[in-house]
């Protein structure tokens, strides 16, 4: 895979319908968005690739790309290198993850959650999460005593507690679907004012179970199941009276999930994280909808191409979460 760069001359000169020269490229480098004409702009927001502008403002034209660097910060260039190079590896899931970020802002959510789960769908069934199959190191799951998760109610207010944490609270099937019937139970009772979901041990989730992937035999039904019972789509039907108070590493769907809450409190030390581009994959328990709608879809993509851990504070100045606690 290649990266193509426009430079100043070639942008204005650039054919918006130009795709031949971006066949087989992972990413295309603009060096003066301000240079493209509508057209161009416009063509951006469809090219085959991730599309990142290099610039010293940020202005309209820069908005219409996938990711924009701050040419005025010598350690942005350090991150433009690491966009590119994770671009290269991992063409594939790069690509999809921005056709779907592309798309999610004109959907409501119900939608947006079925785009995204089609393409994590169809990664399921690529070569570059085969291949992170092929050599990823084998995980043990420890089944935990009682149920995955812990329900406390006090008068109008219930808490709901993730309970695995001997397996870090991984996002499995069990999980999955405990939280999507408690969820799903709470958003009839109309006796509730609020919901506070947490989780025992030192993490609040260390996303989807890894003992799990790959194990489903066919994607489509996987689809399926994964819209049939999207906890991501419960929690955003209820999040005006839900808070999230999460600790620890929070690594996809621990970031994804907890984002859909009305109010989100970190603990001091706890980080966040989406791994999946570097597993052939991209968020599939709800984050490209729920990241988005709170930090915008160029710093949503940024942070799930990049795949590096943020801590609290920079979680709270993004708006990733709203209190530190």
């Amino acid at each position: 895979m290649s990266i193509v760069r426009w430079g100043r001359r070639e942008a204005i000169g650039a054919d918006p319908l130009a795709v031949d020269e971006l066949d087989g490229a992972a990413m295309l480098v603009i060096d003066d968005v301000t240079a493209l004409d509508d057209a161009q702009l416009a063509w951006c927001r469809r090219a085959p690739c991730v599309v990142v502008a290099v610039a010293d403002v940020v202005s309209d034209a820069s908005r219409a790309v996938d990711v924009t660097i701050d040419s005025g910060m010598p350690t942005e260039l350090a991150v433009l290198e690491r966009l590119e190079a994770r671009a290269c590896v991992y063409p594939n899931a790069c690509r999809a993850l921005v056709d779907v970020l592309r798309a999610v802002p004109a959907l409501d959510v119900a939608a947006a959650l079925v785009l995204e789960s089609l393409a994590y769908s169809m990664l399921l069934a690529g070569t570059e999460f085969a291949e992170w199959l092929a050599n990823r190191v084998p995980r043990t799951r420890h089944d935990g005593d009682g149920p995955a998760v812990r329900l406390g109610r006090d008068g109008d207010s219930l808490r709901v507690t993730l309970a695995r944490p001997e397996n870090r609270n991984a996002f499995s099937a069990e999980m999955r679907d405990a939280l999507f019937e408690t969820l799903t139970a709470a958003e009839i009772d109309t006796s509730l004012a609020e919901i506070v979901v947490d989780a025992d041990g030192p993490s609040f989730s260390s996303g989807g179970d890894l003992t799990e992937f790959g194990t489903a035999d066919d994607v489509v039904r996987a689809h399926q199941i994964r819209t049939l019972r999207s906890v991501g789509a419960v929690l955003s039907r209820l999040a005006p009276s839900v808070t999230a108070i999460v600790q620890g590493p929070c690594i996809g769907a621990g970031v994804e999930l907890s984002a859909f809450a009305g109010h989100v409190v970190a603990r001091p030390g706890a980080t966040f994280r989406l791994p999946e581009i570097e597993m052939g994959l991209i968020p599939g328990a709800g984050g490209t909808v729920s990241i988005s709608r709170r930090i915008g879809v160029q710093a949503t993509a940024r942070f799930a191409l990049l795949g590096e851990a943020i801590t609290a504070d920079a979680a709270l100045a993004l708006g990733l979460v709203d209190e530190l606690a």
